[in-house]
């Protein structure tokens, strides 16, 4: 079993453009460009919320041969084009000659292909339902389709657990590769917003309105926060042997120390929890058993996202470790490229290489409730130990440990 883990390779698909350069002009500025949802269908309210963090497809003429594109869902156009970008930045070579895995998460799956089938259904009858509509409806369809564009022969996984399920990705990948049952692997976290689920969202209440005078804004950890904006795209990562990618002389991102996961029983089914207790307890224990105290991590990178409920939730574990001492001012994604489309991700590794982050946006006044500072602009030195956290509604939660390599 090889003794780590590490990150070669990074691919993102995201409001900002696919490709790092555009995503690191969003991450030191004010984020990527909100547009408005369409409202055409008639599924939103009159005062619903109406933005929200959406790719421009064109973005992705290139990336992805024409032909191929007329069989994918958007989330599967999504991860191929990220899964490609992420093997060019690794220097990957001949990916169908080796046992590569492939392992994402979603939150919501193909939403648009899955409503497309569903009204097939309903209006000409289960018999009418369209084969090629179907297998683009399921929720392994993007990672399904990553293995069949690279021709990557490894474990196929696909995880669902909503917010949590990024981390979770990169925690499998890993032991994909930790095991040696793959060489390497490509993990990572997709989901597409359509009118539908961006009005389902904001009558759920889950979604940023605007706050008097005040545009839609997420505001995570602040006092005002009311909810978050949703994004969409991908980020795919390339996760490798440590010893293989020094062999080959691959440009090593990050070390993955640890990985960590736990589960709130007391939280509702589309909600967080309230006590931090447990999950403080798990975290805690991850980081005991790699010898890792709190005091030696210098970055936090949270999936703290506007949510009321999911950030207090996030604030009071990351507090309750610390054991009363000050943790780092936290590094936010979701506040610059919006929740889901695997912002946490491209945030955490960018956030290793000492990318500048600019202010959060839309923070007023912290939360006084809340320990954790949502980082203010000012520059930050090269971290050597990042903490990576996201907490789900339902109750899962899980957390990874990155690190740079010359430790």
């Amino acid at each position: 079993m090889a003794d780590s883990a590490v990150i070669t390779g990074i691919g993102t698909v995201s409001a900002a453009g696919c490709d790092v350069d555009t995503l690191q002009t969003a991450f030191a500025g004010e984020g990527a460009e909100r547009r408005d949802v369409d409202r055409s269908a008639g599924y939103h309210l009159s005062n619903s919320a109406r933005t929200a963090f959406l790719v421009d497809d064109a973005d992705l003429k290139g990336l992805i041969p024409p032909l191929a594109a007329r069989r994918m869902c958007r989330p599967s156009k999504f991860a191929v084009a990220a899964a490609k970008l992420a093997v060019d930045e690794a220097g990957l070579r001949e990916v169908s000659a080796h046992p590569i895995a492939v392992v994402i998460s979603t939150s919501y799956g193909p939403s648009m292909i899955t409503e497309k089938l569903i009204r097939q259904i309903l209006h000409e009858g289960p018999e009418a339902t369209s084969p090629s509509l179907f297998t683009e409806s399921v929720a392994n369809a993007p990672a399904a389709r990553v293995a069949l564009a690279l021709g990557a022969r490894g474990a196929n996984i696909t995880i669902t657990q909503r917010q949590a399920g990024a981390l979770m990705a990169l925690a499998r990948g890993s032991l994909e590769v930790l095991s040696g049952r793959a060489e390497a692997a490509l993990v990572g976290a997709v989901d597409e917003v359509t009118p539908l689920l961006h009005a389902i969202l904001d009558r759920f209440g889950a979604l940023a309105r605007p706050c008097g005078s005040s545009a839609e804004l997420a505001r995570p950890f602040d006092r005002q926060r009311n909810g978050f904006i949703v994004g969409e795209g991908c980020t795919m990562l390339a996760v490798e042997n440590e010893e293989a990618a020094v062999a080959r002389g691959a440009r090593i991102l990050a070390r993955v120390r640890m990985t960590g996961r736990a589960f709130d029983p007391q939280a509702p089914p589309t909600n967080w929890g309230h006590d931090p207790g447990v999950l403080a307890r798990a975290l805690r224990s991850s980081l005991e058993e790699k010898r890792t105290p709190s005091t030696s991590i210098d970055g936090i990178v949270c999936g703290g996202s506007g949510s009321r409920s999911g950030d207090r939730l996030e604030a009071l574990v990351i507090q309750e470790v610390w054991g009363g001492g000050q943790p780092p001012d936290a590094i936010v994604p979701k506040a610059y490229l919006g929740e889901h489309g695997g912002a946490l991700l491209a945030g955490a590794v960018l956030a290793m290489s000492g990318v500048r982050f600019g202010p959060t946006p839309g923070i007023a006044e912290i939360d006084p409730e809340l320990s954790l500072a949502p980082h203010d602009g000012r520059e930050l030195s090269l971290p050597a130990r990042v903490l990576v956290t996201s907490f789900a509604p339902g109750g899962a939660s899980s957390w990874v440990l990155l690190e740079r390599r010359n430790r």
